[in-house]
């Protein structure tokens, strides 16, 4: 009987080992597959994470068709983004025309590597497998980063930003006015032409008060008038001076000609000149 247990219990515990080794070997068979990753979404009220750590983002629109293809197989590559120690996200630029402004997006879909700040931008394939290889052999190090002065952090971009934020909220009030209350379009177009003339006019009184209140006008100084009054007896002096110059050389002109006129004398002397003018021949000498 103890003998008949002990056979039961060593087959059973084969059968265990085998059926162990089975799912291990099923297990190494299956192919790799990747964790749970998480796609995350950039706007303009977090946009400042990307610049720590290591991003691929997406510049997208929902009516773009480029874009619509790409979004699945973006969604496969953020699976991957845990294991290769990368963030992956997406912009619609619809929603956040600031972003849009900031990094100066001319082409739909494109696609913005991040390195701790420094910004490359992403021209090769798009399939999983070459986003996984450009992070994974990191071969965004032979592309030439983004210009600082072109760095969505700039203030050159910072004021583009502004000017796009700028822009989609005049559509929308354009928009609000012509379809919410019925103000046709060329009224809508005049309500904006008035609102820029008066918004330029303020901003215009505004500059010229901060420029008289920085930069002062020299007529506004206590000794304005004194310094005018002492600058006109200067001019006056100097020109009285330059006259008496020129009365000095004309009077030592005058003197110099009648001078050399008493000198000269005519041949024969004045009676030779009282001859002349009466017409009686001068008698030979």
């Amino acid at each position: 009987m103890a003998c008949t247990y002990t056979r039961r219990v060593r087959e059973m515990t084969a059968g265990a080992c085998v059926f162990s080794a089975l799912i291990a070997l099923c297990v190494m068979l299956q192919p790799a597959s990747a964790k749970p990753g998480k796609l995350r979404e950039i706007t303009d009220g977090n946009w400042e994470e990307i610049l720590t750590g290591e991003w691929m983002i997406e510049f997208f629109a929902p009516w773009c068709p480029a874009c619509q293809q790409l979004q699945p197989v973006w969604s496969e590559f953020a699976e991957w983004g845990d294991d290769l120690g990368v963030s992956i996200a997406k912009v619609d630029v619809t929603e956040q025309p600031g972003l849009s402004g900031r990094f100066i997006i001319t082409a739909l879909p494109t696609i913005y590597h991040c390195k701790d700040g420094v910004f490359r931008r992403y021209q090769g394939a798009r399939s999983k497998e070459d986003f996984m290889s450009f992070i994974d052999e990191k071969k965004w190090q032979s592309i030439e980063p983004v210009s600082s002065w072109f760095g969505p952090s700039s203030l050159l971009m910072n004021a583009m930003s502004a000017l796009f934020k700028l822009s989609m909220f005049i559509r929308h009030c354009h928009n609000y006015l012509t379809e919410q209350l019925g103000v046709p379009v060329w009224g809508s177009y005049g309500i904006f032409a008035l609102a820029t003339l008066i918004s330029g006019l303020t901003l215009g009184l505004v500059l010229v008060f901060v420029a008289d209140f920085v930069f002062p006008s020299r007529r506004l100084s206590p000794d304005y008038h004194h310094r005018k009054l002492l600058a006109g007896q200067v001019r006056l002096l100097q020109q009285s001076e330059d006259e008496q110059e020129a009365d000095g050389e004309e009077e030592d002109d005058e003197d110099e000609y009648g001078g050399k006129t008493e000198e000269w004398q005519p041949p024969g002397g004045a009676e030779a000149v009282r001859r002349r003018g009466l017409g009686v021949p001068e008698e030979d000498t």
